[in-house]
């Protein structure tokens, strides 16, 4: 009796956890950098109600967070665009009960949410952008 389809098995199993956590990256920068921006804001506005003159301070940090999570997340979504593999065979259909369906399904799902993230965390942002005091 030989090893070889309990290995196959457990390799799989590996890859397809893998994908299940690239799924989860994009949502999280998001979230994370969210907190961050909004966290930073009411700190800073709450220490110097007045310093119109230091609110620069906080939009370049902003900008500087923003332009490290949209890279995290272009990051993500070329893995998910990589493991989707599209352009391979031109198959966006997957209802296979094969492994390969089940990669490809997980790679789909992970780039579309990092487009939902992209979107969300420059939306996050533009506030930054508009507004020019704190209060």
């Amino acid at each position: 009796m030989s090893d070889e389809p309990k290995i196959s098995q457990e390799k799989e199993f590996s890859e397809e956890r893998a994908s299940l956590w690239k799924i989860t990256f994009a949502p999280t920068i998001w979230a994370v950098h969210f907190v961050t921006c909004y966290a930073a804001a009411a700190v800073f506005c709450a220490r110097f109600p007045g310093a119109e003159a230091q609110v620069h301070l906080l939009r370049w940090g902003i900008a500087l967070l923003t332009l490290v999570a949209l890279a995290g997340i272009v990051l993500v979504g070329i893995s998910a665009w990589r493991q989707w593999d599209f352009l391979d065979d031109y198959d966006y259909a997957h209802a296979g009960g094969n492994s390969e369906d089940r990669h490809e399904f997980l790679g789909h799902a992970a780039f579309l949410l990092a487009i939902v993230a992209f979107v969300g965390t420059v939306y996050t942002a533009l506030p930054a952008l508009f507004s020019g005091t704190c209060r």
